[in-house]
């Protein structure tokens, strides 16, 4: 007997489209008519160089990205990037600005520091990363090579709602928890990275958009696989990528076109947000830990009065078939991850099992 799907909030592996799931069932023992898996097939077959192919071009298409950047897919995810990007970046003054605006920032920041010279130019950390701290240009470093950023902060509920100002040096931005979720203009970057598993597809592969220019500097110290220009001279298959990961994603693609692109997504994506974030404020008992004005849209962090509550509310909360809100060890309390996959009447559903908490438990308070 199949079981009932759950209400899935988990911050990555997270959740998938389920006609996309079910497509890829219906495909899973012959891919178009092959007689084999897209597991089993060829990743130099014209098969799979079709979906990788339709797979580059969707993405394209779906965030707007120029002509003169590269889409690469690449594996390791996106804390391998956070030593990819400075071996492929040092490349004149060996120096980088950092915002460390949560813990993923953090390890990003310590492994550029391996390569080079690593200027912090703001951080939250004084306050448990609970907002974007404010930037200072007299803080910036003048010849940096590249500014990295993290987007959206998956661990504390952060997100960047306005880009800093770095004139001619790169921005770079790790978008693994935000990517598609809300409309992005490429060119004010010159790398952005992704890890597929928040809102692209299954764990696996790791999505690299870079600028054309910033290819080819590699340290010599850079193995080939950290090398960009190694992607971009074999179109992604140097080596044999993750292909089914590529393939759901491709899936994942199709629908948000179908749906009508990241712009009709964001809107849907602002609408589920603002109604969990409303019940939240408006609650006796649930408190928001981001910043209002640095909220994330895709991750909703919060706390009850107490750790034994938030330990009864995840308890009891997976018991009703709402899964993956505890938080992170270092945040602690509760995260809705609420990614282009999670439909609105899961979010439903969640504040609906708030409401009935808060009544059951607001009065021991």
């Amino acid at each position: 007997m199949e079981m009932e799907r759950v209400h899935n909030f988990n911050p990555g592996p997270a959740a998938l489209p389920r006609e996309v799931l079910e497509q890829a069932q219906r495909e899973l023992l012959s891919y178009d008519r092959s007689g084999m898996s897209v597991m089993e097939i060829s990743h130099r077959s014209a098969a799979f160089e079709a979906i990788i192919g339709e797979a580059r071009d969707s993405l394209k298409e779906l965030m707007n990205i120029p002509d003169n950047y590269r889409i690469l897919f690449v594996q390791g995810g996106a804390s391998t990037q956070f030593a990819a990007v400075p071996l492929n970046l040092f490349s004149k003054n060996g120096k980088a600005d950092y915002v460390v605006s949560g813990n993923f920032a953090q390890k990003a920041k310590e492994q550029a520091e391996r390569y080079g010279l690593v200027n912090v130019a703001a951080s939250s950390k004084d306050k448990n990363f609970s907002y974007i701290p404010a930037l200072d240009r007299a803080k910036f470093t003048p010849d940096a090579d590249f500014f990295h950023i993290t987007l959206n902060n998956t661990v504390y509920g952060t997100r960047f709602t306005s880009l800093p100002e770095t004139g001619d040096i790169p921005i770079v931005a790790d978008a693994s928890s935000c990517i598609l979720s809300e409309a992005c203009d490429v060119s004010r970057f010159g790398l952005i990275y992704a890890g597929a598993q928040k809102n692209i597809g299954p764990s696996g592969v790791t999505i690299v958009i870079v600028r054309e220019d910033l290819v080819g500097h590699a340290l010599a110290c850079a193995p080939v696989m950290l090398d960009y220009k190694t992607y971009v001279e074999s179109d992604s298959l140097y080596n044999t990528p993750p292909t089914f990961a590529i393939y759901m994603s491709l899936l994942v693609f199709r629908r948000l076109k179908a749906l009508g692109g990241v712009s009709a997504i964001q809107k849907i994506n602002e609408e589920k947000a603002a109604y969990l974030y409303n019940f939240i404020d408006n609650s006796k008992i649930f408190t928001g830990t981001a910043e209002r004005k640095d909220r994330s849209i895709m991750n909703v962090t919060f706390v009850l009065p107490s750790k034994e509550l938030d330990a009864k509310f995840v308890r009891e909360a997976t018991a009703a078939g709402l899964v993956g809100l505890k938080g992170h060890k270092a945040a602690g309390g509760m995260r809705a991850s609420i990614y282009n996959a999670v439909e609105f009447e899961s979010v439903k559903a969640l504040v609906e099992f708030m409401k009935k908490f808060e009544l059951e438990n607001g009065g021991a308070l």
